[in-house]
């Protein structure tokens, strides 16, 4: 998809910028859901089938997630590549910023307090720990 301008900020929101982009990325990230059925029975925010169908393609097809073949009766699953790692100081800052700005429950806030609380050496240690996981990496420092 080509973006409307050369302006990067216009194709990243055109990318992440939908209602339920990050929030796919952020169960991902950081709950590891990888499968389907997984992200659809985990969203707290209760994203509707054809709507996380219609984000995982987007998110394949802007090379954000992979999806993993499968054969058939199995189930694909889907990892992070390394632009959809380089998503994660993105989600914090929203995270960072929803700390500061907006009310939730202290269980779901305490995540992005770590983050807060670790600063920048830990979002790079968190980013170590998915290329292990989704790219096969070397085990993180």
């Amino acid at each position: 998809m080509e973006p409307r301008s050369g302006d990067p900020v216009t194709a990243a929101v055109e990318t992440l910028g939908d209602r339920w982009s990050l929030l796919v990325l952020r169960d991902v990230v950081f709950e590891d859901r990888r499968y389907f059925r997984a992200l659809l029975t985990g969203s707290t925010e209760g994203i509707a089938s054809n709507i996380l169908a219609d984000r995982l393609v987007r998110l394949v097809d802007a090379g954000i997630l992979t999806r993993g073949t499968a054969a058939r009766g199995q189930r694909a699953q889907y990892s992070l590549s390394e632009a959809g790692i380089r998503t994660l100081p993105i989600i914090c800052a929203l995270g960072d910023w929803g700390l500061d700005w907006r009310p939730g429950s202290e269980e779901l806030r305490a995540r992005y307090q770590r983050i807060r609380d670790g600063g920048p050496a830990y979002v790079e240690e968190l980013m170590a720990e998915l290329r292990v996981r989704h790219l096969g990496a070397g085990p993180a420092p």
